[in-house]
């Protein structure tokens, strides 16, 4: 099953649809799946082909895919919401990300480094943890 027969399966089980707005909001998330978009990027891509689509429509269908767990969002404290295709994770934790703080550039690390310390703080607090953010800020390799 490829990514979009996977969130169309995932709408249809939550009682949406896949309108044709929709499936262009799909594609572009997908086309760019490791660029961390804003509402507002995503809108500018999607009405390259889609023209009528509106604004409005972008953020209803980005609370949609949220909705349904198909979507993560990424906040990097600036104000602005980003977004990435979460799809066959729902029992895994999101990755970390590295910001550079000159050119804001998003890099993803994949691997799970704080499994160490989660165990230690179930442990000590009984407390079972689900997930966690992190975000790291540095400046990257090109613009040191």
């Amino acid at each position: 099953m490829n990514n979009m027969e996977i969130l169309r399966e995932k709408l249809k089980q939550t009682g949406f649809k896949i309108t044709p707005q929709r499936r262009a909001i799909i594609e572009v998330l997908l086309q760019n799946d490791a660029k961390h978009l804003s509402s507002e990027q995503i809108y500018d891509l999607v009405k390259v082909d889609c023209p009528e689509i509106g604004l409005a429509t972008v953020y209803r269908t980005m609370q949609v895919l949220d909705e349904v767990g198909a979507i993560s969002k990424l906040s990097l404290d600036d104000g602005c919401i980003r977004y990435e295709i979460n799809l066959n994770k729902e029992d895994s934790h999101n990755h970390h990300h590295l910001i550079c703080k000159k050119c804001s550039k998003i890099i993803e690390v994949e691997e799970d480094l704080l499994d160490e310390i989660e165990q230690r703080i179930e442990k000590i607090y009984k407390f079972d943890i689900l997930d966690h953010d992190v975000k790291f800020y540095g400046i990257c390799e090109n613009c040191k």
